[in-house]
């Protein structure tokens, strides 16, 4: 059985429910399934129609995903793995 790494300092909330995830666009489920960091149903949904709104192509919206999961990520990173950790590079 493979265990999920949750080790991270950013605030944790609740996790929703399937059926918040059931009604996702295919898109944003196929994203969830392969990101990083355990996102809710609800934050993804926000961040696509966000993007859908301002430009509306699926490409776009995956790449605003991208960008908000990166964003996190180097948030996160010096407290998780450090201030020498790549994803820090460049960071004040």
């Amino acid at each position: 059985m493979m265990r999920r790494n949750l080790v991270t300092s950013l605030r944790r909330r609740g996790t929703g429910s399937m059926e918040g995830y059931d009604r996702l666009p295919p898109d944003v489920r196929a994203w969830l399934a392969g990101a990083a960091l355990p996102w809710s149903a609800r934050s993804a949904l926000r961040i696509w129609r966000r993007a859908m709104a301002d430009r509306p192509c699926p490409h776009h919206a995956r790449a605003c995903l991208c960008a908000a999961e990166a964003r996190m990520l180097a948030r996160d990173a010096p407290t998780v793995w450090g201030v020498n950790h790549p994803s820090v590079a460049g960071r004040p």
